[in-house]
């Protein structure tokens, strides 16, 4: 088995390619990892949450990575690891662009809404839900390939 070094255009290809990653967090000294759904665009990984642990520590504690992953053929695989700043996306005057963008950037991919649990109606009724629309700057992107020899 060989291992490679990814560009920087192979971890964004891999990024935007898939649906799902695993978030890490921290808060305190103590780590926490939950997979979560996102969509990539323009050097961000946009998601929406429910309350709870992942959004309390985030915002605590705005340094996070994410791990992204794909399986190849036999052993072979894809790995990206992003270090990045989680950005919360709030229902407030001077945020509608983002949250718009957020919204349309995650309504691409059939059933974006899943994960959260509860459908949002519409990007302008997004302040009454109890949902949390952040995206993840992408401030460090690194990956390695393992090809099967």
């Amino acid at each position: 088995m060989q291992i490679r070094t990814l560009s920087a255009l192979e971890c964004t290809k891999l990024l935007t390619a898939n649906r799902i990653g695993r978030l890490a967090c921290a808060q305190h000294g103590q780590p926490y990892v939950v997979p979560f759904y996102y969509a990539h665009a323009d050097n961000h990984l946009y998601a929406f949450s429910m309350l709870g642990k992942k959004i309390e520590w985030m915002r605590s504690n705005p340094l996070v990575s994410v791990q992204v992953d794909e399986r190849n053929m036999g052993r072979g695989w894809k790995s990206v690891v992003v270090s990045g700043r989680y950005e919360e996306l709030p229902d407030r005057i001077g945020h509608k662009i983002e949250i718009d963008h957020a919204w349309s950037v995650l309504s691409k991919h059939a059933d974006w809404w899943e994960p959260g649990a509860l459908k949002p109606g519409t990007s302008s009724n997004m302040g009454r839900l109890p949902h949390v629309f952040f995206r993840i700057f992408i401030a460090e992107v690194t990956g390695r390939e393992a090809i099967d020899s």
